[in-house]
């Protein structure tokens, strides 16, 4: 579940030019720069919608408890968003030491410190992890709202699956967009390795419980 991906897009925008060209040029940065934030996110939340679902199908696999299934993705989601938060906040500081050196290096010359702007330019330790940490959440809230109260085993394995399936193509379409690139190719793609997640989750933990457990006492 790795999600460090918001590290280098937290300052796109330069330093303003007061001709057209300029305004127009920080302009579309600008725009990269938010663009690239919401594709990130789209990606996180993609990352939490694929491990809890696949983490709820591989225990509904050995136990058909709706409870134990909701227990398991309420965990998931809980040390996922952390586990993110943590990773995501630490890379970032990292990056932000690395870019605060070396504007003090720039600037070891002049008597004043760095400027507001240089300054806003750096990067958001704490947004990112913040950020990280919802995208995630948002991603697993979709499984386990989904399967955490249906009672029947196969209707409440078929709606997660289901509800996965179009987040997952809806994820798919939107990171196509923001990234400029097929929407289809990319749904796809995101599709299968969903699927693939899903199934080989189930697969090896359904042939762990009949090999090992009474298919009965499932």
């Amino acid at each position: 579940m790795s999600f460090n991906r918001n590290s280098s897009i937290l300052h796109a925008s330069d330093s303003p030019s007061p001709s057209p060209q300029g305004t127009q040029i920080s302009t579309e940065t600008e725009y990269s720069g938010r663009a690239q934030w919401l594709r990130a996110a789209v990606l996180g939340a993609n990352d939490g919608l694929v491990s809890i679902a696949s983490l709820m199908l591989g225990v509904g696999a050995v136990k058909h408890s709706s409870k134990a299934m909701a227990v398991s993705g309420l965990a998931g989601l809980v040390a996922g968003a952390c586990s993110m938060a943590i990773g995501e906040f630490v890379s970032v500081y990292t990056q932000y030491d690395i870019e605060l050196e070396q504007m003090r290096r720039e600037n070891e010359d002049k008597e004043a410190g760095l400027t507001k702007e240089e300054k806003g330019r750096l990067p958001d330790p704490a947004r990112a992890a913040v950020a990280s940490a919802l995208a995630f959440t948002s991603g697993a809230l979709l499984p386990l709202l989904a399967g955490a109260f249906i009672q029947p085993w196969k209707v409440r394995l078929a709606i997660i699956c289901v509800v996965t399936t179009l987040a997952l193509a809806a994820f798919g379409a939107a990171g196509a967009i923001l990234g400029g690139v097929n929407a289809k190719r990319s749904v796809a793609r995101v599709l299968l390795g969903g699927w693939a997640a899903m199934a080989i989750s189930y697969g090896v933990l359904r042939l762990f419980a009949l090999k090992f457990d009474d298919p009965s006492s499932l």
